[in-house]
């Protein structure tokens, strides 16, 4: 569909989108990050967000978009439902996003009807839309008078899950109404404590040196954290490191290792860490990661499909890039950002590192693959395909070694976690795991 102002234009420079031209920067900044994730660059929501962020942001502001935006994230398919019935013929794309962003807060973040119309009013005035004012005025009136009465009669967890996903969710057994559900809450926080770190109050213990806390939790202010005695890491982000079970002085790489979770495990477990990533960018990320905590790995810039190592390493832990539709609960993005047709080439990317990485372990060395990712293909098919190569065996996993978590053991030996394990703790990220050793 034709637009009134390219996108492109719209957000060609930050002095545009932190101009004063607004004096509502919540709404500006959900309504610039909005427009990046899906009409732009189709950026991630932590790079838009920071994109759109005013250099002088009151926090109460950022904190106030971001609710909004991930409302928008995650009841996007509600939203464009409820308000099909009331348009005529579709406005430009931006005036869409303005009347959605309206609605998202009409209906569900509480924002008092007047002041939701009058802001998204604005917005549009603000934005270059002056005569699509009156119909954001009327389309929002129409959702405040009859949207509760619309929004019974609406299957919200079929409509927020793209017909893909559930198609697939479906196909694979992991009931994708009941994962819909999860876009619902909030997500809490999980931290990997250094072994002897004092432990902050308010957690709950899931496992060794792992705690829970709530998502209100303001990480920077815990005591130990500008000490580096805690990071941040997902309970299921933390088992592929877990159970590649490394040894005292083992040599290890890390293949894909940025932000730094699974290496700062590795280290900790006595491994003399190879961390590998293929960014300048996530490779300085990471190494300031390291920095806090206090920990030292080799860091390597560079692509983990070819590098320069042969029959080296005791075990290697390839967190593969994938989908990470398993992580959809913290990123609710990733749900609209990945298409299908772009599947294929991350299961092409998979099996180079994978054949790759088996080039780089010593003969009777081990590798633990994961994905954060709920499609069979970079998962479960891709195990499949690992254990058929030559010279590799599969080395499954048992019940001794993760009693903690034993629905997550499948048949084969293999660890799926699925968002909708441990629900009445909070839940946990989805990630396949396999294991493999390189036979002698």
């Amino acid at each position: 569909m034709k637009k009134d102002i390219s996108i492109k234009n719209h957000l060609s420079s930050k002095e545009n989108i932190r101009s004063d031209r607004n004096n509502d920067p919540t709404r500006q900044i959900a309504f610039d990050t909005v427009c990046q994730i899906f009409d732009w660059k189709h950026l991630p929501l932590e790079t838009a967000l920071k994109n759109a962020l005013p250099v002088d942001v009151d926090q109460r502001d950022k904190a106030a978009a971001y609710r909004l935006i991930v409302c928008i994230l995650r009841k996007k398919g509600t939203l464009e439902a409820l308000v099909e019935p009331f348009l005529k013929r579709s406005p430009p794309q931006q005036v869409s996003w303005i009347i959605l962003l309206g609605v998202a807060q009409i209906l569900f973040l509480e924002t008092p009807v007047h002041a939701a119309i009058y802001t998204s009013v604005e917005l549009a005035r603000h934005n270059g839309f002056a005569k699509f004012t009156g119909l954001v005025n009327a389309v929002l009136r129409r959702i405040s008078e009859n949207g509760p009465s619309i929004l019974k009669d609406l299957d919200q967890n079929r409509l927020n899950i793209p017909a893909w996903l559930w198609k697939s969710w479906n196909q694979a057994g992991f009931n994708p109404r009941q994962l819909a559900t999860l876009l619902d809450s909030e997500p809490p926080l999980d931290m990997h404590f250094k072994t002897n770190a004092t432990v902050p109050e308010g957690g709950v213990q899931l496992m060794n040196n792992h705690w829970r806390y709530s998502c209100h939790v303001k990480v920077e202010q815990l005591d130990g954290y500008q000490e580096g005695q805690f990071w941040i890491q997902d309970i299921a982000a933390s088992l592929p490191a877990y159970l590649l079970n490394v040894k005292e002085n083992e040599k290890v790489a890390d293949l894909c290792a940025a932000p730094g979770g699974k290496t700062a495990q590795l280290i900790q477990a006595g491994g003399n860490v190879v961390a590998v990533e293929k960014k300048s960018i996530r490779l300085k990320r990471l190494k300031e990661n390291l920095n806090r905590l206090q920990m030292d790995a080799v860091l390597v810039l560079g692509d983990a499909g070819s590098l320069n190592y042969q029959n080296e390493f005791d075990a290697i832990l390839l967190d593969a890039p994938c989908s990470a539709t398993g992580i959809f609960r913290r990123h609710p993005d990733v749900l609209h950002l990945k298409k299908e047709n772009e599947i294929q080439s991350l299961v092409k990317i998979q099996r180079k590192l994978i054949g790759a990485a088996i080039g780089y372990l010593k003969k009777g060395g081990r590798l633990v693959y994961s994905v954060c990712s709920l499609q069979r293909s970079e998962a479960e098919e891709q195990a499949e395909f690992f254990r058929n190569l030559p010279g590799v065996r599969a080395l499954p996993f048992t019940q001794k070694e993760i009693p903690f978590l034993t629905e997550a053991l499948t048949e084969e030996g293999w660890i799926r976690t699925l968002p909708s394990m441990w629900q009445e703790k909070g839940g946990m990220d989805g990630f396949f795991i396999a294991r493999f050793v390189k036979e002698d």
